[in-house]
């Protein structure tokens, strides 16, 4: 117990002061297999581990702070909650005036709750009166015998505010911090001080504590948006920046920044050069045999150009052996199926082979990582090998700050490449033409290994699909305007020769 409790830093100075002769390196040795040791605790709040760098360390204690509202209260429990199932002992203090009723009352209506556990496994105690009427010493007094009583491996203390304002000086509220976490720490406890002030960094309590977290609710427009950071964190390597957060039926769910959490891929030795067929048939035998395999493709282009029709032919080549995955925001179940059917695609039926899942998310209010994240679990749990994100717009939209789109699509597209997933996206631009793929941010497209540009083109009054294959990673290709028909369902998809232009059966270019 006595290692896990002094700092590497501690044992460091204590060698150089003693005149230790033990090599430096076996010193280093030494200091990192007690890092190794030290016990982390699982929270079973999705994605809060993640931003920690592994989760709480056992023993030592930490601030959450955040306006009243942001979910300081109901992540405290949940961890409360989950350090329960696990075996261990829960002392939960409020520091307020208000009653543990309503406290109750509002976590009945989360999963997490276990109404069976409390007065069990978690003791709750108002100790706002002793504090008002006895102070800080009285209280840290208190404390320690309910700490020892109980046998708690996890404190939590609600109204760290209240406690500041009634010393009076930073040393008293030093002073009692420092003593808190001493009786805790002597019993390996955990604990964590709630706050809804704003504690500034140099303030005793933030110079105390292994770690602070500041929970912020604010408004984008009129949008409300939950973010966390992760402020100070001793001894362990956190997340840096601000993380997604949003409460829910089942209590708090963090989204670590994927461009922070998937900053260097899993896997970058593989280079794959087998090829997977487009679905159109002319245009892989002018690429070379196909789309490379785990590659990320870009089908760029404006409104009708016949980027969903596509993905539809890219789609209809799953199998229940190497199954698809449609990703989209505007196209519903029910009128993806109907597009399909217009192309002889039969949707439900790649659906009830198991060949084929789709994921729909209205494009309404969504967190850009929580769409990562529920994309990518989708890929893993259904061993996907075909993917089409119908709509990069989607996730550019979510983002409350587009500076970091750039990042965030690298990252994504970094890893479903890891998974050994072939990618198609589709990106809608505004013009109708050639020109206006030129328009399109260059760092976008630089993430992709191909790109594909689908145009509109007016000739003669008449309005003409045109396919320009711009980028393949590792091919030699032709990079020419190409006249693409798009079939009804007694046709197929005809690539013509350059410059020929040829109306369809209905004698005018369908939309897609």
């Amino acid at each position: 117990m006595l290692r896990r409790l002094i700092s590497r830093e501690t044992i460091a100075r204590l060698f150089l002061h003693q005149g230790s002769q033990w090599p430096a390196k076996h010193l280093i040795e030494y200091l990192q297999a007690m890092a190794q040791s030290i016990k982390r605790l699982t929270s079973q709040v999705p994605g809060f581990d993640t931003i920690l760098g592994g989760g709480l360390l056992a023993g030592s204690s930490y601030i959450l702070q955040g306006r009243p509202g942001a979910g300081k209260t109901i992540l405290a429990n949940q961890i409360a909650f989950a350090q329960a199932r696990q075996g261990g002992k829960v002392l939960y203090i409020t520091l307020l005036a208000e009653s543990h009723d309503r406290l109750f009352q509002s976590l009945s209506t989360l999963r997490f709750y276990e109404a069976n556990r409390v007065g069990k496994d978690l003791t709750y105690l108002s100790l706002f009166r002793t504090l008002r009427t006895e102070g800080l010493t009285a209280l840290v007094d208190l404390l320690r015998k309910e700490l020892a009583r109980q046998g708690s491996t996890m404190l939590i203390l609600d109204g760290l505010l209240n406690a500041r304002e009634s010393g009076q000086s930073n040393l008293d509220v030093k002073a009692f911090v420092s003593e808190l976490q001493g009786h805790a720490a002597f019993s390996g406890c955990t604990v964590l001080f709630l706050t809804s002030a704003r504690i500034d960094d140099s303030s005793p309590e933030h110079t105390m504590v292994d770690g602070v977290l500041q929970l912020d609710e604010e408004l984008f427009g009129s949008r409300t948006v939950r973010r966390m950071r992760v402020t100070k964190s001793r001894g362990s390597k956190a997340l840096g920046g601000l993380h997604h957060y949003q409460i829910c039926d089942s209590g708090i769910v963090v989204y670590p920044r994927l461009e922070a959490h998937l900053h260097h891929p899993s896997n970058t030795d593989h280079a794959p050069t087998n090829r997977v067929p487009s679905g159109i048939d002319d245009l892989d035998g002018r690429i070379g045999g196909g789309l490379p395999e785990f590659s990320a493709t870009a089908v760029v282009g404006p409104g009708g150009s016949g980027k969903t029709s596509f993905g539809l032919n890219f789609l209809r080549l799953a199998t229940p052996e190497q199954p698809a995955l449609h990703f989209g925001f505007y196209e519903t179940p029910a009128r993806l199926a109907s597009k399909a059917h217009a192309l002889d695609i039969d949707i439900d039926e790649l659906v009830t082979a198991g060949a084929l899942s789709l994921l729909w998310n209205p494009l309404t209010e969504n967190v850009i990582d929580g769409l990562a994240y529920q994309l990518l679990e989708a890929v893993e749990t259904r061993r996907v090998s075909r993917l089409v994100i119908d709509g990069l717009a989607g996730f550019e939209r979510a983002a409350v700050d587009s500076h970091r789109v750039i990042e965030f699509l690298a990252a994504l597209t970094n890893q479903l490449r890891t998974l050994n997933v072939t990618t198609l996206c589709t990106w809608e631009t505004r013009g109708l033409s050639a020109p206006a793929l030129n328009a399109s941010s260059p760092e976008v497209l630089s993430l992709f290994d191909n790109v594909i540009g689908m145009q509109l083109d007016e000739v003669d009054g008449m309005i003409f699909h045109g396919m320009k294959v711009v980028k393949i990673r590792d091919s030699a290709f032709a990079p020419t305007v190409t006249k693409l028909i798009i079939p009804n369902s007694t046709t197929g998809v005809i690539l013509s020769d350059p410059g020929k232009h040829e109306p369809d059966n209905a004698g005018h270019a369908p939309r897609s």
